[in-house]
């Protein structure tokens, strides 16, 4: 529950409405082109006191999943203090396993659920931070690096500046020109960019480990054979090396298909993750369920703009993807 100090700050920072809402809005908008400005341009939008609004009227009776990929510690203790005086935060396990009684009821208002995807070796250093909040959150794995010296095929330098290009790419294509560049998936290079299996021991109690996929394909891109191998075959590593159930999936990038829901849901999974902006009810396909990003470098400012639903609001409104 959101806490009277909370609530009272809020209320008592620059409330305005009407035509002056929509004239900080545009201002923010256009301002945002360094990340100086970009961090003004998010304290005006949160000045408005709309992510407040949104956040006690909208918000109240869905479910809100956010996403990070590898914040630091300082960051992310950050956070979670403040998401944790204004929503109530649940594990993905609860708000499924509502969904599939048909119980909404014995959910909280301001529902929150926190992801992290890809399993970054950086992840591990979270640990005193969820050890401290008692905070759930769910960890999507590529189960083909956990415990290797595999990379992102994303983070490989010498693709960095055309990775968005690669994605839009046949997943074929886009190998042939990572091996041009010298990386293979099974390559092993000095260091590891994922967590390690005693890592994810570690971890265990305090995280929910679930599927991202074997090397994290854009999987549309994918033939069907390569689709639905990446999609169960991660579910049968992980479940070897966790030891228990892997109930959900985060698609790549958030990328999916027609094809892609049906795959993960022969594969046994009981839900799946996307990027699509959004909350979640209880009516939201348990294989589309909706997830903000959080960039891993957001100040207090964004969180809450993003978290309240503000900014994914304004890009359906401009029509355009603003990040």
């Amino acid at each position: 529950m959101m806490s009277s100090a909370g609530s009272e700050q809020e209320r008592s920072t620059g409330v305005c409405r009407g035509e002056d809402d929509y004239n900080v809005i545009r201002r923010a908008l256009v301002s945002m082109r360094t990340p100086t400005m970009r961090k003004l341009a998010f304290l005006a939008l949160w000045l408005t006191s709309l992510p407040f609004l949104l956040r006690e009227v909208f918000q109240r009776k869905k479910v809100t999943i956010i996403c990070y990929h590898a914040p630091s510690a300082e960051l992310f203790a950050t956070h979670l203090g403040l998401l944790k005086c204004i929503y109530n935060l649940v594990p993905l396990a609860v708000y499924v396993a509502a969904r599939q009684k048909g119980d909404f009821s014995k959910l909280p208002p301001k529902a929150l659920v926190i992801t992290l995807d890809d399993g970054h070796r950086s992840n591990y250093a979270l640990k005193d931070v969820l050890e401290k909040y008692e905070i759930p959150v769910t960890i999507f794995l590529c189960s083909g690096l956990i415990d290797t010296q595999r990379r992102f095929w994303f983070l490989h330098e010498s693709t960095s500046p055309i990775v968005q290009q690669l994605k839009a790419m046949p997943d074929e294509a886009r190998l042939a020109i990572l091996r041009e560049t010298g990386f293979e998936e099974t390559q092993e290079f000095a260091e590891r960019q994922a967590l390690a299996l005693s890592e994810l021991a570690e971890l265990k109690s305090k995280v929910d480990f679930q599927s991202h996929t074997v090397f994290h394909p854009i999987l549309p891109r994918c033939s069907s054979e390569r689709a639905e191998a990446e999609i169960a075959q991660s579910r049968m590593n992980l479940q070897k090396m966790l030891g228990n159930e892997v109930y959900a999936f985060a698609y790549p990038n958030g990328t999916y298909s027609e094809r892609e829901l049906r795959l993960v849901e022969e594969a046994g999974y009981r839900c799946a993750l996307t990027l699509d902006q959004g909350f979640n009810t209880e009516r939201t396909s348990l294989f589309r369920l909706r997830r903000i990003c959080i960039p891993d470098n957001a100040d207090r400012h964004e969180l809450l703009v993003k978290a309240s639903g503000l900014w994914g609001g304004i890009r359906v409104g401009l029509g355009r993807r603003t990040s």
